[in-house]
């Protein structure tokens, strides 16, 4: 079963920093895209932030600007550098993987982490 591992979130005031980081196994290959969505309490899913295996990136309208995601194709990891954290950027942010190789072929179907919770405080 493959498990994308979190880890980064945690508590901080505003204007604080945090990054979070997010490891896929080796077990995928040639993996297209790597990213962050998040849910607050009572809203919809959003992506936070794509970084695809070419190098392009995509972000939220709300946190361009502040937020900035590298990734790591050899080590099959992605980070969100997180600055000048708002309170509306408090959220549950989940790790995907999605177009990878596996033992038994490609898949298009995005892989999810566990989730780590950002909280911060005003």
């Amino acid at each position: 079963q493959v498990q994308l591992v979190e880890s980064g979130g945690g508590l901080v005031q505003a204007g604080g920093s945090l990054r979070p980081s997010c490891a896929a196994p080796a077990s995928l290959f040639s993996i297209n895209a790597m990213g962050w969505y998040r849910r607050a309490p009572g809203k919809q899913r959003e992506l936070v932030a794509a970084h695809t295996r070419t190098g392009g990136t995509d972000y939220a309208d709300s946190v361009k600007g502040r937020f900035s995601i590298s990734r790591d194709n050899a080590k099959n990891t992605v980070n969100l550098q997180m600055n000048s954290l708002e309170p509306a950027d408090t959220a549950v942010y989940y790790c995907y993987v999605a177009g990878a190789g596996t033992a038994v072929g490609f898949r298009a179907e995005p892989y999810w982490g566990q989730g780590t919770q950002v909280t911060v405080s005003s």
